[in-house]
């Protein structure tokens, strides 16, 4: 079940206010459609929940990139194109989710190769995007372009994101310290 907070919760103000600033100061990432998607994006991963919403057919959570590529492949395991598309979302969104605010989990995770997994990371959520941006037919045809921009600027809404978790952990958010507390411990 996806859980929101509504765009007059405190938090969520909060959130775009911080990525408006990072992005368009910052980082000179001046394009509205980009950060109301991340802001949203911050807000919707408040919930742990959100952030480990895929699961595999036997109803497992996924936290790895590796078993979601497998989840999303049409040829294995996807079972339908609108799985392959939620589930590469899903993947986009969570890499650059960690590569922006909670990179230090990764080095966590696999040690002495940090980097390596690091860069793999912003690869995939970059390729993620890309794929999801060629479903421009149908329902998501409005979104393509956005999807699109989002993987030609991947980077930059890392460096954004870091941004963002400086001014949060300058600013001692409770929800963020939580947040980072759930994830690095």
């Amino acid at each position: 079940m996806k859980r929101k907070v509504p765009k007059t919760h405190p938090l969520s103000r909060l959130f775009t206010a911080l990525v408006e600033r990072s992005f368009y100061e910052y980082v000179g990432l001046c394009d509205p459609y980009i950060t109301i998607y991340v802001s949203d994006l911050l807000v919707e991963f408040i919930h742990v929940d959100n952030l480990y919403k895929i699961r595999n057919s036997r109803g497992k959570k996924l936290n790895d990139v590796g078993e979601m590529l497998a989840e999303s492949d049409i040829t294995s395991r996807a079972e339908s194109l609108e799985r392959e598309w939620e589930v590469r979302k899903h993947i986009g969104d969570y890499t650059l989710f960690f590569t922006g605010m909670f990179p230090e989990s990764l080095r966590r995770r696999i040690g002495v190769m940090w980097i390596d997994h690091f860069k793999e990371y912003i690869n995939v959520g970059k390729e993620s995007y890309r794929i999801v941006a060629q479903f421009d037919y149908g329902e998501h045809r409005k979104q393509a372009p956005l999807f699109k921009r989002l993987a030609e600027n991947f980077d930059i809404c890392v460096v954004g994101l870091n941004f963002v978790k400086k001014e949060l952990e300058k600013m001692q958010e409770p929800e963020y310290l939580e947040a980072k507390r759930r994830i690095l411990y």
